[in-house]
């Protein structure tokens, strides 16, 4: 009978938590006589809290408005972190701490109202979109593709080659910062096989009707993904409610993770649909081999199975242990403090941006009726003529070639939004 992949990791004595150790060589000293915690350092915070939360985070030398960038890691994600490390540096008092790989796959599920076996670990939003795309075949079916403008820009090579390969890619090209319905419903014409587009758009913030979207789509018969990288954990996502069949995103931005780590999303009943595009060990239900000293004989090499879900499709290889236990806190936060609770002390600030950006002259690419924690405008050489002055007055937001943007979180106020407009130069 196969054995289960746990129990095959334990034969092989591979430990099911813990992959990363500090090094003693760099001078890393050993607290052997630490205290375990009392609580699971992992779990996150079992209370809200009040809105703007500057306590939950460290103290910081600049006004940070860029998370849609990078988002600052909090003081109970590190403390988990820490904790992590000291078990990996086999501290004593923190052996009994276990790292639960089901429990974050959970939280990200309930954050988009997803079902856990819909879920899984991949490196990025861009590595979840990729394997989507190869697990439809849409290259060698030279399928017709309608993706736009506001796409996430790291996904345009990505079509681009793909219409090489003979597929039809259409871009539907946004209107004044939005990408206007009509001219999608114009776009998914019959024969129509995937609708990519990002539910919230890096550039300025746009947000998509994902369920009329996906609606249009299903229509004519295609599938939809969406990329939620912007919109997982700032504004609220209902993959049900919406019925697309496809997302992805990374943990480093609204999810306050880190690099290295995010979610891929399969509806059920769509998972058919796909083709393994990897195999890997970590998509196995169970693992039984007959070439081993004292293997049990067998007509093959070996004999496994595929985990069902996501996992059995989408897994690979290892995924980072560190980034789990700042996940594991993080996502506890953000549910804890709830994404609509979230969604609405960020809209306080970016209403005040809408309305004095355009008073001292900057147009606005961010639709002013957009409830996502972002405001862009666009500026000529926006790097020369900004840099030096937000530079001085330490103010951190991101500054492109040809715009800037500014994307607030939990931790900052108006008193932020202030201090980034004065800092402004005058055009």
């Amino acid at each position: 009978m196969p054995v289960t992949r746990r129990d095959w990791l334990k034969t092989v004595g591979v430990a099911s938590v813990g992959s990363v150790g500090a090094m003693a060589s760099m001078g890393v000293a050993s607290a052997q006589t630490a205290t375990a915690p009392s609580a699971d350092p992992f779990a996150g915070p079992d209370k809200a809290v009040n809105f703007p939360d500057k306590a939950s985070f460290g103290p910081m030398e600049v006004t940070y408005l860029n998370s849609g960038t990078m988002h600052p890691f909090s003081t109970g994600a590190k403390a988990a972190l820490e904790a992590y490390q000291a078990k990996r540096f086999m501290d004593t008092g923190f052996q009994g701490v276990q790292l639960n790989e089901k429990r974050v796959l959970e939280k990200f599920a309930k954050l988009i109202n997803a079902e856990a076996d819909e879920v899984t670990f991949v490196q990025s939003t861009t590595m979840g979109e990729n394997m989507i795309v190869a697990g439809l075949g849409l290259a060698d079916a030279k399928a017709r593709i309608v993706t736009d403008t506001l796409h996430f820009f790291g996904s345009i090579p990505l079509y681009e080659e793909l219409a090489k390969q003979g597929c039809e890619v259409v871009w539907v090209r946004d209107r004044d910062g939005r990408i206007d319905l009509e001219d999608i419903k114009k776009a998914i014409t019959p024969g129509t096989k995937f609708v990519a587009l990002s539910l919230v758009s890096t550039i300025n913030g746009f947000e998509h009707d994902l369920k009329a979207v996906c609606d249009l789509a299903h229509a004519h018969g295609a599938l939809v993904y969406a990329d939620i990288i912007h919109a997982a954990g700032c504004v609220p996502v209902d993959v049900k409610a919406t019925g697309v069949d496809f997302a992805a995103c990374a943990s480093y931005k609204w999810l306050m993770g880190d690099f290295g780590m995010g979610f891929v999303y399969a509806r059920k009943d769509v998972q058919k649909l796909i083709k393994r595009p990897f195999v890997g060990y970590y998509g196995m239900s169970a693992f039984k081999s007959h070439i081993y000293p004292y293997d049990t004989p067998g007509d093959t090499i070996a004999d496994y199975a595929f985990d069902d879900g996501a996992r059995g499709l989408f897994a690979v290889g290892t995924s980072s242990e560190s980034l789990l236990a700042q996940l594991d806190y993080s996502l506890g936060y953000i549910l804890t403090n709830g994404v609509e609770r979230i969604q609405a002390h960020a809209q306080t600030l970016t209403d005040h941006l809408k309305a004095e950006l355009p008073k001292r002259g900057y147009t606005l690419m961010t639709p002013t009726d957009a409830k996502t924690p972002m405001v862009a405008c666009v500026l000529e050489n926006a790097r020369t003529k900004l840099n030096p002055a937000l530079e001085a007055a330490k103010i951190r937001i991101t500054v492109s070639q040809h715009r800037f943007r500014y994307s607030v979180s939990v931790f900052n106020d108006h008193a932020d939004i202030e201090r980034a407009l004065a800092a402004l130069p005058k055009i």
